[in-house]
């Protein structure tokens, strides 16, 4: 039976470990190698690495550092970060990773996500949407370039598109819910949940457990990604590696799993 997943988020910076607050102000937290060891050590479900210097750089993927953290990772791994070609995704799933994750380059050439999935497979496309909501609107726009490009597309209008076109996932991250630790957009995750026939995962947000078993409990089978809630520690947000222990987790999820 498929189940919730809690997974942690990492953001790469000039090759470190970054976290931001609405996509602005990078603060260097640690390597991002040694952050994929404590997360084996506490058995996380998946990982998610974002390197968010590549397309605003114009730049290749990181092969080297992409091959070092899929060397050291014990569990699934999703990588994206200036993927912009099928021979690019091929090229990453070789180094060991399980799912690539592409943004912008989806967003600008939606045809790219059917040449990828038709290379690698759909279970490994990931399409990562950065979301902002409208002033006065229910409506979201879909950014890419670390929230400095408006594309003007509207996220309800991108999801079934991006779904017919091959995505085997989806990850929605909310823009103003980036970093600010006060809980998910509840409501976003609802309109993609009832959108969406692939698995989805919610990211931006997450301040506590409790905010996680909020998300489960409004949104049943979903992933839920967090970066803050698992690099910090306190209210001084303390740097500090952190991942619930195997029976917290269960707890967690199945006190909130809508049976």
């Amino acid at each position: 039976m498929l189940r919730p997943r809690i997974i942690p988020c990492l953001l790469v910076h000039n090759n470190g470990l970054v976290k931001t607050v609405h996509f602005k102000s990078p603060k260097y937290v640690g390597d991002p190698i040694n952050a994929v060891k404590i997360f084996n050590e506490k058995e996380s479900d998946e990982l998610i690495v974002l390197d968010i210097d590549a397309t605003v750089n114009n730049v290749e993927p990181n092969y080297k550092m992409i091959a070092h953290l899929a060397a050291e990772c014990r569990m699934p791994l999703c990588y994206g970060g200036g993927v912009r070609t099928a021979e690019q995704a091929k090229r990453i799933i070789g180094l060991g990773v399980e799912k690539v994750a592409i943004s912008a380059a989806a967003v600008e050439t939606p045809q790219l996500i059917t040449k990828i999935s038709d290379e690698v497979g759909r279970q490994s496309v990931v399409v990562v949407l950065d979301v902002k909501k409208r002033l006065l609107s229910k409506h979201y726009d879909i950014y890419t370039h670390n929230a400095k490009k408006n594309t003007k597309r509207d996220l309800i209008e991108m999801v079934p598109l991006v779904e017919e076109l091959g995505a085997g996932e989806l990850v929605i991250n909310s823009i103003d819910n980036d970093g600010a630790m006060k809980g998910y957009d509840l409501d976003l995750a609802r309109r993609v949940k009832q959108l969406a026939h692939i698995p989805i995962t919610i990211m931006g947000g997450a301040g506590s457990l409790k905010d996680i078993g909020e998300l489960i409990r409004n949104c049943g089978t979903i992933g839920a990604a967090a970066g803050s809630l698992f690099v910090f520690k306190g209210v001084y947000r303390a740097v500090l590696i952190n991942y619930p222990k195997a029976a917290d987790k269960d707890d967690l999820i199945y006190a909130n799993y809508p049976f």
